[in-house]
């Protein structure tokens, strides 16, 4: 037996309606065999070996559903991912940027919040975090919560400074944190300005003006309908010649809002709003 075959496309479609019908989540619009996967996962985690098994916990048991959203989230980030990127957001963006007197920046889909605390760094270091406002969206509250207490493993901030100084970096990274225990806690003057909040992209709307959105890593886990309403509620949200950032997997060329950006640097997947 296949693990694909513990749930079939028809059962999914099932477990989609369900989950819309009775907590408001829609994953309609997400990628059909990425999100079969990642159902497949949560239940061999809940050892429900059926799919009726999964709807009888989905519909009985909201601790379950609790559980099983903070499951089937994709949870892959990391600070200074593809450093690349965050150069060319300090030598060409961020300069732009500090011409106004207010920043507005979107992180749609923060995960943990290790992409926020790599901008909220960025921002510290070219003397623009205290006029400066983030807002950092998921659909996963656990993830939430743990990006507010600023928590990211320790184990992996060796790879993240290493990160940070490809990046363009020049300071001691461990001035950023503190270390406890198993993980690193983010000094809260780099927390302070950020506002986490829930915000789901296949069914909310526009809530704020911004200057420079990021979305990295989030649209290749939904269909192409999704990506264009994404993509549509960015560029609504964009103020004039408002900035956005895609992952580098991810791009604007099939996009039915394309024809509204133009491209500043390709190969980091970096845009610009034409109006």
């Amino acid at each position: 037996m296949t693990a694909h075959s513990l749930i079939t496309m028809e059962e999914l479609e099932d477990i989609i309606h369900l989950v819309r019908r009775q907590y408001g989540y829609d994953f309609s619009d997400y990628a059909r065999a990425s999100l079969q996967r990642r159902v497949v996962r949560c239940m061999q985690k809940a050892n429900c070996l059926t799919a009726y098994e999964l709807k009888y916990q989905l519909t009985n048991d909201n601790r379950f559903f609790t559980w099983f959203i903070e499951s089937l989230t994709v949870n892959v980030t990391e600070m200074f991912r593809d450093p690349a990127f965050y150069k060319e957001l300090r030598n060409s963006v961020l300069p732009k940027l500090a011409s106004y007197p207010t920043i507005k920046i979107w992180h749609a889909g923060c995960s943990t919040g290790e992409e926020v605390f790599s901008m909220a760094i960025l921002l510290h270091e070219a003397g623009l975090l205290n006029r400066t406002r983030l807002y950092a969206t998921d659909l996963n509250p656990a993830n939430l919560e743990r990006a507010r207490q600023g928590i990211v493993p320790l184990q992996n901030m060796k790879e993240y400074t290493s990160n940070y100084i490809q990046s363009g970096g020049t300071s001691d990274f461990s001035s950023y944190y503190t270390a406890r225990y198993e993980n690193a806690i983010i000094h809260k003057e780099y927390r302070k300005n950020v506002v986490f909040a829930m915000h789901n992209l296949a069914t909310d709307q526009v809530f704020n003006e911004f200057q420079l959105i990021c979305c990295r890593n989030v649209l290749i886990y939904f269909n192409r309908n999704l990506q264009n309403r994404a993509m549509t509620l960015f560029s609504d949200s964009l103020a004039p010649l408002g900035y956005l950032a895609l992952g580098m997997k991810e791009s604007l060329m099939f996009s039915e809002a394309r024809h509204q950006f133009e491209t500043i640097n390709p190969a980091v997947r970096i845009y610009r709003s034409k109006i």
